[in-house]
């Protein structure tokens, strides 16, 4: 029962956007409809996945984590979005749902922060769902502080608020 992490493949993508909607609808049905979560299906997701991966792999990294040969969660990094060259981006942390609470986003944040570090990073952001309660707490006990910037989006038709994220690498 093993978690092994491993830098993600082309042939990973399909999965990893399985598994990216598996995630979300875990950690958004408390606050977001069935009819939102829906869309986009397990197989739009890793057509997105794969389109988002032919154009950001030189600068970007995917990190799958496997429980007995079973993809069961990965992080995603790049650059920051806001231009800042001394910061990276966390884009994601996703986790099978029965993997939460087991220390799996732990090891994947951990990894994700020493490789922002390798990189030469000195601070990390992220977006995080401003409703998404557990996600805030989890990045909060990670060293993570808001940072006052929001931005509105769209999940499906629904709007709704992230919130900016930073932590000192």
């Amino acid at each position: 029962m093993t978690v092994t992490l491993r830098p993600g493949r082309s042939d990973d993508l399909i999965e990893v956007g399985a598994l990216h909607q598996r995630s979300r609808v875990a950690a958004y049905a408390p606050f977001l409809t069935t009819e939102t979560l829906t869309e986009p299906t397990q197989a739009a997701l890793g057509q997105y996945w794969q389109e988002r991966w032919s154009h950001e792999c030189a600068d970007h990294v995917l990190t799958v984590a496997e429980r007995d040969g079973q993809l069961v969660g990965f992080s995603y990094l790049g650059p920051d979005d806001q231009g800042d060259p001394t910061t990276g981006l966390l884009h994601a942390v996703h986790l099978e749902p029965a993997e939460r609470g087991r220390g799996l986003g732990r090891m994947l944040m951990a990894d994700a922060l020493g490789e922002m570090r390798s990189r030469g990073w000195r601070a990390a952001a992220l977006w995080v769902l401003q409703q998404n309660g557990p996600a805030r707490r989890f990045y909060e006990q990670g060293g993570w502080r808001p940072t006052g910037a929001t931005q509105q989006v769209l999940i499906g038709s629904t709007p709704a608020v992230l919130l900016r994220y930073r932590r000192e690498l």
